[in-house]
């Protein structure tokens, strides 16, 4: 008998031994089948590369490749889809598991899976054979909570976003609603920056016509939490290759490519998201709630919140939850109880979200489209027969213009219940547009593509909710007007260092400096301060002292206004510019350089002494230290206008500024007769702080450099670290 058969054989009798009280013997040997269908090729930067002979082979194999990665996020993405946060976290999640549980029905979601279509149910038992065979295989992983996975739970988590619209509900609403029927402590205020990094990505898409070598581009560069995605590549016998970012836990490349296609999703298309001023009466027991000239009444269900208590053992608090038609009641607001509606087709958005990752040309990438289920995002498209697109939203209900839908509307007027869906082609998109170039940056899309882009007067306002923003207008500059783009070009104009949110602001602080009188104590105190900022060029780089000063002022000044322009109704850039007086401007530098001198014993201190990037641990919340190694970034938070985004979600008690969001995952992509790419990852792919993959690529994302991807399997092979199959 070969010696690799005999090995295979200790080593499923190892498993059932290990496994045995937590598997049958019919799991066992189904888990052992894929794994003996699965090759993981580990490259030089620890990517894992999964070769399986179906695709459900794939999925296992990818599932747990993941697990390997960083099991802790796999679980924890779990944990809080289902609801189950307080079962670890205690008894402050309560009202974030409530949550989850108004959407989320375990029962609910047996049933879908049971009626859904068999390849996609095939899909869904392998990925929880992935992560039960990974557990299996790794006894001393202790899971936090789930230890055991069900094919199920992957319609709990089915679109990918990085806050899906559930997270949009208040839990502070939902607290002051069900906090008293309940009897929990309201939910801990979130701790945020003033002014956090905005939220989103840039996707942009390049024409043939554009480029050097007649191939479209595409830039992959999500803003997310680092280390929310890692790098994958998975591929089948039977058509999937797919390459690209994965969040933690999902089987599918949620931005990525293929070897004819590839698609970037970026935040914030038109309004997904509505409520309801529901007129509610109490009768007997219950509720009623108008409709029109009927009185229907809300549908009750009784929610049970399991949490931990803090001598660690368990306990449960049950709620009476209401519903209308509209979706649940999630808060009260003069008077009225209101309820939310949202996109609740999991079933539907995880065929979706899969399906994208096998068309290989824009006719069926359109197809896949039809399905409506991606609610969160849009999509910019560029594929190897020269398409480029461009998608904003894709769920999109269908509303009456005449309702102010930024605001929660009268729930009992029927004209304001939503009437089915958009179909895709009546939505706001764009196909080849003239100019050979599309981007997207979270700003609106009526300049998306230049003089080419879609007009707003054509399209409902809910379409479309977002302005634009300082990294639209960027986004236009580093790409009009250009024939001579490359992979290399692309990179170098989605890192181009221009802060334009800094173009209409400090003209004006400039100005309010000159107009002092000579005699005033700030002609004196500032001057050095205006000579450098009048000197800049507004570009950041980490030896730009004016970048630290712009930024420390520019950040004073929101931190200090943001809410007046709120309240104003303007952005919080016109509030500052227009908004502010001289005197006020002139007092923000002033607080800025004492602040800078205060901190970094100068105001003359350069960014990159400041802005650094740091990975110190896996932990999801993992702390920063100024006293530790650190790397300097050149590049600065998107607020700025700063493609390359580099901020802040969360304070910390440092004095050095440390990223935890904005460039992530990035890829460049050209869709040529044999497809090149390159990429890169904040810090590296793998979680633990003893793997050579940790931070390897930590310095190469500090200066905006990317590294090669390896992407056909003579290459991939070249570069090996560690060929396997799960298990072994």
């Amino acid at each position: 008998m070969p010696h690799t058969t005999v090995r295979r054989l200790l080593s499923v009798l190892l498993l059932c031994i290990l496994a045995a009280p937590l598997a049958r013997a019919d799991d066992l040997a189904r888990w052992q089948q894929h794994a003996a269908n699965v090759t993981i090729i580990r490259d030089h930067w620890g990517i894992p590369h999964i070769f399986g002979k179906t695709d459900a082979d794939a999925v296992f194999g990818m599932l747990y490749a993941q697990a390997e990665d960083d099991f802790l996020r796999v679980e924890m993405n779990y944990i809080n889809a289902l609801g189950r946060l307080a079962e670890v976290e205690g008894e402050a999640e309560l009202y974030r598991d409530l949550r989850m549980k108004l959407f989320i029905d375990p029962a609910d979601l047996q049933t879908k899976y049971a009626q859904s279509p068999e390849w996609l149910r095939q899909l869904m038992d392998a990925f929880a054979d992935g992560l039960n065979f990974y557990l299996a295989k790794h006894p001393a992983v202790k899971p936090r909570l789930i230890t055991h996975f069900e094919p199920w739970m992957a319609l709990a988590f089915s679109e990918g976003s990085i806050g899906g619209d559930i997270e949009e509900v208040s839990l502070d609403g939902l607290a002051k609603f069900y906090g008293q029927r309940l009897a929990a402590p309201a939910p801990a205020a979130e701790k945020a920056v003033a002014v956090p990094e905005p939220k989103g990505s840039n996707g942009f898409a390049i024409a043939p016509a554009n480029t050097v070598d007649g191939h479209a581009l595409l830039l992959i560069n999500p803003h997310t939490s680092f280390y929310f995605r890692p790098e994958i590549h998975v591929v089948s016998e039977a058509g999937l290759n797919s390459y690209g970012a994965v969040t933690w836990g999902q089987f599918f490349v949620y931005q990525g490519f293929n070897d004819r296609a590839g698609w970037m999703h970026t935040s914030g298309g038109g309004d997904v998201i509505d409520e309801y001023l529901e007129t509610v009466s109490a009768v007997g027991d219950g509720f009623i709630y108008r409709h029109g000239s009927q009185n229907r009444p809300l549908t009750a269900k009784k929610i049970s919140l399991p949490y931990k208590q803090k001598d660690g053992t368990m306990a449960t608090k049950s709620v009476t939850v209401y519903f209308s038609h509209h979706g649940p009641i999630v808060r009260e607001a003069d008077g009225h109880w209101v309820s939310v509606s949202l996109m609740q087709e999991p079933v539907k958005a995880l065929m979706q979200s899969y399906g994208r990752t096998k068309a290989r040309n824009y006719a069926a990438f359109l197809l896949v489209m039809q399905l409506r289920t991606n609610s969160s995002n849009n999509t910019v498209y560029a594929d190897a027969d020269g398409t480029i697109a461009y998608f904003h939203g894709n769920f999109m209900p269908v509303r009456d213009p005449h309702f102010d839908w930024t605001k929660p509307v009268d729930g009992s007027n029927p004209a304001t219940d939503w009437r089915g869906l958009h179909e895709v082609k009546d939505t706001i998109t764009l196909l080849n547009p003239p100019n050979g170039w599309i981007q997207n940056t979270n700003n609106w899309p009526f300049n998306a593509a230049g003089p080419n882009s879609p007009r707003p007067q054509d399209y409902p306002t809910y379409m479309s909710v977002n302005p634009e923003n300082p990294r639209g207008i960027h986004a236009v500059r580093v790409l009009e007007n250009r024939k001579d783009f490359t992979l290399d070009r692309l990179i170098a104009a989605a890192f181009d260092s221009r802060l334009t949110a800094f173009e209409p602001l400090l003209p004006l602080l400039v100005s309010a400096y000159d107009q002092l009188p000579g005699t005033d104590p700030l002609k004196l105190s500032l001057a050095e301060q205006i000579a450098a900022l009048r000197a800049w060029d507004l570009r950041s780089s980490v030896a730009s002292v004016p970048t630290s000063l712009a930024i420390f002022w520019g950040q004073d000044l929101m931190d200090r206004f943001s809410d007046a322009a709120i309240a104003k109704g303007v952005s919080v850039y016109e509030f500052m510019a227009v908004h502010t007086t001289a005197a006020q401007k002139l007092e923000a530098l002033t607080r800025a350089s004492a602040k800078l001198q205060r901190d970094f014993g100068s105001w003359k201190t350069p960014w990159g002494d400041i802005n650094r990037f740091q990975r110190l641990s896996g932990d999801v919340h993992a702390g920063f230290d100024d006293s530790k190694p650190s790397l300097p970034i050149g590049f600065a938070s998107a607020n700025w206008g700063s493609l390359a985004a580099f901020g802040v979600t969360t304070p910390t008690p440092t004095k050095k500024i440390y990223g935890t969001k904005g460039n992530s995952f990035e890829a460049v992509v050209e869709f040529g007769p044999r497809l090149r790419a390159k990429s890169i990852l904040a810090g590296g792919e793998s979680s633990d702080p003893a793997s050579p993959h940790f931070a390897d690529q930590a310095e190469l994302y500090s200066k905006g450099q990317f590294k090669d991807v390896l992407f056909y399997r003579e290459d991939i092979e070249k570069h090996a670290e560690r060929t396997y199959h799960p298990g072994e």
